[in-house]
């Protein structure tokens, strides 16, 4: 095969447009990667920032370093939180996991 015909292989359609067919493979590609990985992704980021704009004073929470408490105040952007004993401290909201939370056995009080 000589370097002319490598280049006519790999040209565009003789007539001067491409052909929208081979370009399908990687059209479907980034389709499946929206719907399988990006738009989940989003969804649970969604439902994360709702869950945590919808915590109130009294809802026992654990935070992303696996500390338990119960909320004591609320703030904008911030919570305190009592651990026991006493022992309060200041959290960022986006601090509080949801899945710990909501997988947390509550104490009996």
């Amino acid at each position: 095969m000589n370097q002319l015909t490598g280049i006519l292989l790999m040209s565009p359609q003789a007539d001067g447009g491409f052909d929208i067919v081979s370009f399908l493979p990687f059209i479907l590609i980034i389709v499946v990667i929206y719907f399988f990985m990006v738009r989940p992704q989003q969804k649970k980021a969604k439902e994360q920032k709702s869950f945590r704009a919808n915590l109130k004073k009294g809802d026992r929470v654990v935070t992303i370093g696996g500390i338990h408490g119960k909320i004591v105040d609320v703030k904008e952007g911030t919570f305190l939180v009592d651990a026991g004993n006493n022992i309060r401290f200041t959290i960022e909201q986006s601090a509080v996991s949801m899945e710990a939370t909501k997988g947390a056995p509550l104490e009996k009080t």
